[in-house]
């Protein structure tokens, strides 16, 4: 029993070692021969000696035997008549038409490009009461400079009534303005289109001269009111930068406005900027009024008013939101109107 024992545990461990054998035999199997990855650098690729490729073998020249001569192409006989004869050597065919451009632009026939002023003399002006240097250039479209120049009047360019003042012979009269009432010059031009500046008096005829205000020399005291009302507006600065140069006067539409002193009337019109229909008197010692807004005027350049005498109506164009009219005095001081506020000269 015993020795059966012995050989069965000699078996067993022959077994098992059969066994661990077996096992490591199967595991060398599969272990590889060589890495799976180069371990070391690959010697450089050798060029490859060119080869050129085999040359192109001329093509072999046909034998004579094999050319085929050209065929001759066939000519047959044209009959031309002679060209008619021709005078003109210029070519007949059509020819392109010239680029039209369009004609240039010509001005309407009532304008005319103004001219330079020019130092030549031209016609004389006749000097009035309240004529203003300034008010005779802007009426002959001259400039001051060129007035002051041709009479010699120094840097004052003062005037003085019934002085003759030369003009340039480029002038041209566009009508009567407020500072330069007299009568045209003999000889002066117009505007293109224009009514010709009424003529000058008779050699014997004088202006006449306005009425004097009043023997103060300050004014107070001889001007009337032009129309009885509220003074809605005042003489003076007026906010935002602007300036009343007189006062407006409420009264009903239509009511009479009257000169305020005798004198003659220097301007009746609309084209002051801002002031409507306008009359404007002109008054002794340097003195004149203007009455604007007004809804009508009842005379006309030139006349001769009173004080009192009714010269328009009220209108409604003043923006004072009710009827009202603007009234103006001024004093000549050299060649500036100086406006003066009407309420130190009207009575209280």
């Amino acid at each position: 029993m015993a020795r059966m024992e012995r050989r069965l545990g000699a078996w067993a461990a022959r077994a098992a070692g059969l066994v661990v054998l077996t096992l490591a035999a199967a595991a060398c199997s599969t272990y590889p021969e060589g890495p799976r990855y180069p371990i070391y650098a690959e010697p450089p690729a050798q060029p490859r000696p060119y080869t050129p490729p085999p040359a192109e073998q001329p093509d072999t020249p046909p034998a004579p035997d094999d050319i085929v001569p050209p065929r001759p192409m066939p000519v047959d006989p044209i009959e031309a008549e002679a060209l008619p004869p021709t005078t003109d050597p210029t070519p007949t065919w059509p020819q392109s038409p010239p680029p039209t451009t369009a004609p240039p632009a010509t001005p309407p026939p009532e304008w005319r490009p103004a001219e330079p002023a020019s130092m030549t003399p031209g016609a004389g002006y006749l000097i009035q009461t309240g004529d203003t240097l300034s008010g005779i250039a802007r009426r002959f479209q001259t400039p001051v400079q060129i007035l002051i120049d041709l009479n010699g009047l120094g840097p004052r360019g003062a005037l003085t009534q019934g002085q003759t003042l030369i003009l340039p012979d480029s002038a041209v009269d566009t009508g009567r303005d407020p500072y330069a009432t007299g009568p045209s010059p003999r000889g002066v031009r117009v505007p293109n289109g224009a009514a010709p500046p009424p003529p000058p008096p008779p050699p014997s005829g004088n202006p006449a001269a306005p009425a004097p205000v009043s023997d103060s020399a300050d004014g107070r005291g001889v001007f009337q009111w032009p129309v009885r009302g509220e003074v809605i507006r005042r003489f003076g600065p007026v906010g935002t930068g602007e300036r009343n140069n007189g006062i407006n006067i409420g009264a009903s539409a239509g009511a009479p406005v009257n000169a305020a002193a005798a004198g003659r009337v220097a301007y009746v019109g609309d084209d002051l900027v801002g002031q409507g229909l306008v009359v404007l008197l002109i008054h002794a010692d340097g003195w004149r009024s203007v009455y604007g807004h007004l809804g009508s005027s009842l005379v006309e350049d030139g006349d001769e008013v009173r004080q009192g005498q009714q010269i328009g109506t009220v209108g409604l164009t003043a923006g004072d939101g009710r009827p009202s009219m603007h009234f103006e005095t001024r004093r000549m001081q050299g060649d500036d109107p100086t406006p003066i506020d009407p309420l130190s000269l009207l009575p209280r």
